[in-house]
């Protein structure tokens, strides 16, 4: 098996670790519902990308609704 032929310095092996560190996450701001998103992707809460709606989420808010009427309806 091979071996190094020198000891790796501290300061390369702390440049050659900086690059495993973690990075901060970009996030966005959605136009629509001014929710956090990821950049170049489509909103997870009102499925808009671009000005477009491309996923037709339904809503928390509307199936909480929809579950209140049918235990009043009960």
């Amino acid at each position: 098996m091979a071996l190094p032929s020198k000891k790796r310095p501290r300061s390369e092996k702390r440049k050659r670790a900086f690059t495993h560190a973690l990075k901060k996450v970009r996030v966005i701001f959605c136009p629509k519902c001014k929710k956090a998103a990821l950049p170049y992707h489509a909103c997870a809460f009102c499925g808009v990308y671009a000005g477009r709606e491309i996923l037709k989420l339904k809503l928390k808010k509307d199936s909480k609704a929809k579950k209140n009427k049918k235990e009043e309806n009960k």
